[in-house]
């Protein structure tokens, strides 16, 4: 019950004040009270950050900020592992971590991690800075959103902007200024013996693990943002540990760029297959659900638009190939166009943004196998002979039902039916005959032997 009474009473302290009048306890006592209750179990909240800083991560991290203020917590400690993200986002959770009640600490650890670009600004917006040894932070260099190169005037403007936003962080939080200007303006990196060393340092511990940082932290006197001297209890702390929900989990998955490359590849697969063969339902809607997911990925991924066309143009070489068989000859151009396409569709200078050979070859080349064996079964279609329909009629056997007079009239049992027929000479009843032309309801036959025995069936076909 205290679990839930304790913080609320401690964020409504006038509230807390007023309701112990009523219950005849003097408001020093209530006071003294509840801070003896709050030191009894320090509250930290803990969560993992391991993915590109996007919408998704920021949406996390905020709501992790929005729990243990309401919960009225003593400290959250965000284990931060990213390659970087974007600057949109980055500006949100910072903006968040500023504001919030509860002070925060970003850990880039475990041993190996790193923190670079989006995530180096979100290091040094923290109320305590920490990493793990053998870890690495920086290469801040601001790069084009849509995966295209700035023009010069633009990348100095991206460059000066991140560069002033690095510096305004790291000096209100009593950083080194120049170092992190370096980190954006010359893509500098630090490990955590350079940063912690620096003069002033660009972080404040080093630790192996959350619980020595928890062991480093206790009693330790911090300055908030808005110049506030916060004394952290850590000390037995209560660690409760957040993850994502199952929608950011999903949604933090599809914007991973090998996951959006092949949702857009079975999108598109799909949908080639339903143009070929339409009506089969299943691979459209699969298809369109597919390339719907990934143009939210696209969204937040840094997309060359130019590799997007070159992967459109290759898809729509291979439908040409299934509509107007070239002998592959399209198909080949649609491989070596959807090839390009995903080498450049992701253009970042971080090798996490991009796709590597490894899945676009496998992909491309199933994706042209397909196609190939598609073409294929369609030429074979077309060079087929007709079974359905007047031309399915030219050649079928049957037999005379009655005599046949040239330019009269008569009937013959084939197909499995009674037709109308004429014919160039004279047909006796029960010859076969064998059907050379079809004019409305109207057959042309001509007679290929001799009289057949079961005329008697025949007669009695309908």
């Amino acid at each position: 019950m205290w679990t839930y009474i304790v913080p609320f009473l401690r964020r409504n302290i006038s509230l807390a004040v007023a309701l112990g009048g009523c219950l005849g306890v003097g408001a020093e006592v209530l006071k003294v009270g509840l801070f003896a209750q709050s030191m009894e179990t320090p509250l930290v909240y803990s969560a993992e950050v391991e993915s590109i800083i996007h919408p998704v991560s920021a949406d996390f991290m905020i709501q992790v900020l929005e729990q243990a203020d309401a919960s009225v917590a003593d400290l959250v400690v965000f284990t931060l592992r990213t390659p970087g993200g974007l600057v949109a986002s980055t500006r949100l959770i910072n903006a968040r971590i500023i504001a919030a009640r509860t002070p925060v600490v970003v850990f880039v650890g475990p041993s190996g991690a790193r923190a670079s670009s989006a995530g180096f600004l979100l290091t040094i917006a923290a109320d305590v800075a920490a990493m793990a040894p053998g870890t690495h932070i920086g290469a801040a260099h601001p790069v084009s959103g849509d995966g295209q190169k700035m023009d010069e005037t633009m990348a100095k403007k991206a460059v000066s902007d991140v560069a002033a936003y690095a510096r305004s962080l790291a000096s209100q939080r009593g950083r080194n200024v120049s170092l992190s200007e370096e980190a954006v303006t010359k893509s500098r990196s630090f490990t955590e013996k350079e940063a912690f060393s620096a003069t002033p340092p660009l972080i404040d511990v080093i630790a192996t693990d959350v619980d020595d940082l928890l062991d480093q932290l206790n009693g330790r006197e911090i300055r908030r943002f808005d110049g506030e001297t916060v004394v952290l209890r850590t000390d037995r702390a209560t660690v409760k540990t957040v993850t994502m929900n199952w929608r950011q989990r999903v949604l933090s998955a599809i914007a991973h760029p090998q996951i959006a490359y092949l949702l857009f590849s079975l999108g598109t697969l799909g949908l080639t297959i339903e143009l070929w063969n339409p009506g089969g339902i299943v691979p459209g809607v699969v298809g369109g659900v597919c390339l719907l997911l990934a143009a939210l990925a696209f969204q937040i991924l840094p997309v060359n638009y130019i590799g997007l066309m070159l992967m459109v143009l290759g898809l729509g070489l291979f439908v040409l190939e299934l509509q107007v068989p070239g002998f592959g000859l399209l198909a080949t151009g649609g491989i070596v166009s959807l090839t390009f396409g995903s080498l450049i569709l992701f253009d970042s200078p971080i090798p996490e943004l991009r796709v590597g050979l490894g899945l676009i070859l496998p992909v491309t080349l199933a994706l042209g196998a397909i196609c190939f064996f598609l073409a294929r079964l369609a030429l074979h279609s077309q060079k087929r002979e007709a079974v359905t329909g007047s031309a399915g009629m030219i050649g079928e056997a049957g037999h005379a039902i009655t005599r046949i007079i040239p330019g009269q009239n008569g009937q013959v049992h084939t197909h499995g039916e009674i037709w109308t027929a004429t014919a160039d000479e004279m047909v006796e009843e029960r010859d076969t005959i064998c059907v050379v032309g079809v004019k409305g309801l109207t057959l042309t036959v001509r007679r290929t032997g001799s009289q057949s025995n079961d005329g008697h069936v025949a007669q009695g076909g309908l």
